[in-house]
C-alpha cells in the first residue's frame, strides 16, 4: 500500500513541477525546420486542388502526420484531424488550417519578378496563401511533437476542407464537438502587413459576409411593343438605385455594413425582353444584427419597388447571412499576445487599420471554445510579394513562415504549460 501511494504521489508531482519550455528551445525548433517548411509549401503550391476536391492534398498532408505517428481522423469530405496526446492532465487545444486552393489561372510573375514557384494544375492556384498555413501547421506539429515529453494535454490538429466555399467547415465543426478542446488558435497570411509582422488583436478582425441573390420576374415579350410586356430590367435598375439610397439613410452608418453588388444578368439579345433579371452581389459586415438588417432592408425596398413596376421578387435560398465575422475571444487574445510577444517582441502589432474585410470560416470554431486568429505579414517590395489575396499576382515571402510557426508553437507551447490540476 505504502509503494502505491509513493507512486501516485511522485506521479502528480512530476506533472505540477513540470518546467514550461523555454523560448529559446521554440527558437531553435523554428530555425532547424525552416528548409522544411517551406519545401512543404513549395510542393504544396505546386499541386493545388480546388475545394472539396482536395484528394492529392489530404492525401499528402495525411501521410506527413502519419509519419510522426500520430492517427488520422478523417471528416466527411477531404479534411480531417489528428490528435498529439502526451498522455499527462491538461487542457485540450485546437489548431487549424485550411487547404483548398482557388479556381484562378497563376500569373508566373508576382508584382516584381518571376514567382519562385507556380501551379502545374491548369486553371488553379494557391492565391491566397493556404499552401503557407499548412506548411505551418506541419512544421508546428513537427516541433510539438519533439517536445511532447515537455508537453500537458492534448493537441488537435485541424486540416479543414474547402475554407473558400464553406463545403467543409459545418462537417469539421460536429466532428470536433465530442473532443470538448478548451481554446483554437488559427492564423492567416496577409499581404497587406510586412513580413514577420503579427496582427494581434481582440475582438471583431474579419468581417462576416453574406449573400446577395434574387431575381425580378417579368413577362417576356418583343421589344417593338414594350407596352405589352412587363419589363424587368427597368425594376431591377432602379431597385439598384433604390437600396443605395436606402443603404445611406436608412441604416446606422456608424456602423460597417458594405454593399457589393457584382452581377445583373437579364436578356440573351437585343430585341426580346426577358421574363426576368437576376441580381446577386454581397454584404459585408462586423455586427451580426447589422448584417440581418441589412438584409431586411435589402428584401424591402426589392420588393416594393418590383411591385411598382407590376414585378415580383424570387429571393434565393442561399440570400442572407453566411458567415459571421471572425471575433477574437478577449481573454485568449491578451494571453496569446503576451505569449508571442515573449519571443518576437518587436513584431506584434494591432489597430483597427488592420481589419479585413474578407470573411472566413474561421468564425465558426467560436462555437466549440474560446478562438484566437492572427495575421502574419509576408509584404516584401523588393521580393515582389504584396499582390491582393485571390490575385493571379499574388505571392509570398517565405521568410514569414518561420514567425508563423513560431508563433503557433508558442501559444501552444504556454497555454498547455497555463494548466493547472
Amino acid at each position: 500500500m505504502i509503494i502505491i501511494v509513493a507512486f501516485i504521489f511522485s506521479s502528480r508531482f512530476s506533472i505540477s513541477a513540470q518546467e514550461t519550455v523555454k523560448k529559446e528551445a521554440v527558437l531553435e525548433k523554428v530555425s532547424q525546420i525552416d528548409s522544411y517548411v517551406r519545401q512543404i509549401r513549395g510542393y504544396l503550391h505546386e499541386r493545388p486542388e480546388l475545394s472539396a476536391q482536395e484528394f492529392e492534398t489530404s492525401r499528402f498532408l495525411q501521410e506527413e502526420v502519419e509519419k510522426l505517428g500520430l492517427t488520422v481522423t478523417k471528416v466527411e469530405g477531404t479534411g480531417f484531424y489528428a490528435v498529439l496526446d502526451t498522455r499527462r492532465p491538461g487542457r485540450t487545444i485546437g489548431l487549424r488550417t485550411d487547404i483548398d486552393g482557388l479556381p484562378i489561372e497563376e500569373n508566373p510573375f508576382n508584382l516584381k519578378q518571376r514567382k519562385q514557384w507556380i501551379s502545374k494544375n491548369e486553371g488553379v492556384s494557391h492565391a491566397c496563401g493556404h499552401d503557407g498555413h499548412m506548411a505551418i501547421l506541419l512544421g508546428s506539429i513537427k516541433i510539438l511533437n519533439d517536445l511532447k515529453d515537455q508537453l500537458t494535454g492534448k493537441i488537435v490538429f485541424i486540416f479543414e476542407e474547402g475554407e473558400e466555399t464553406n463545403s467543409g467547415i459545418h462537417a469539421m465543426i460536429e466532428a470536433l464537438r465530442p473532443l470538448q478542446i478548451d481554446a483554437i488558435y488559427g492564423n492567416h497570411l496577409n499581404s497587406k502587413l510586412n513580413t514577420g509582422e503579427l496582427f494581434i488583436q481582440e475582438g471583431p478582425i474579419m468581417a462576416g459576409t453574406g449573400t446577395i441573390a434574387f431575381d425580378v420576374i417579368g413577362r417576356g415579350g418583343h421589344a417593338a411593343r414594350p407596352d405589352l410586356s412587363i419589363n424587368p430590367i427597368f425594376a431591377a435598375a432602379n431597385i439598384l438605385n433604390g437600396v443605395s439610397i436606402a443603404w445611406n439613410n436608412q441604416r446606422d452608418i456608424t456602423k460597417t455594413l458594405t454593399l457589393g453588388v457584382t452581377q445583373i444578368q437579364g436578356g440573351e439579345t437585343y430585341n426580346v425582353i426577358p421574363n426576368s433579371v437576376y441580381i446577386g452581389g454581397t454584404i459585408r459586415f462586423f455586427d451580426k444584427e447589422e448584417g440581418e438588417k441589412g438584409f431586411e432592408l435589402l428584401r424591402k425596398v426589392a420588393g416594393d419597388i418590383a411591385r411598382a413596376h407590376n414585378c415580383t421578387v424570387t429571393f434565393h435560398d442561399k440570400m442572407g447571412v453566411a458567415l459571421n465575422p471572425v471575433v477574437n475571444d478577449p481573454v485568449l487574445t491578451v494571453f496569446t499576445r503576451n505569449a508571442i510577444k515573449d519571443i518576437y517582441s518587436d513584431k506584434v502589432i494591432s489597430g483597427d487599420q488592420h481589419i479585413w474585410y474578407a470573411a472566413e470560416t474561421f468564425a465558426r470554431y467560436s462555437e466549440l471554445a474560446p478562438a484566437v486568429f492572427l495575421f502574419v505579414g509576408i509584404k516584401n517590395d523588393e521580393l515582389g510579394s504584396g499582390a491582393e489575396h485571390h490575385n493571379d499576382r499574388f505571392d509570398l515571402d517565405e521568410d514569414a513562415l518561420q514567425y508563423g510557426v513560431g508563433a503557433m508553437v508558442q501559444f501552444a507551447v504556454q497555454y498547455l504549460h497555463s494548466y493547472t490540476e
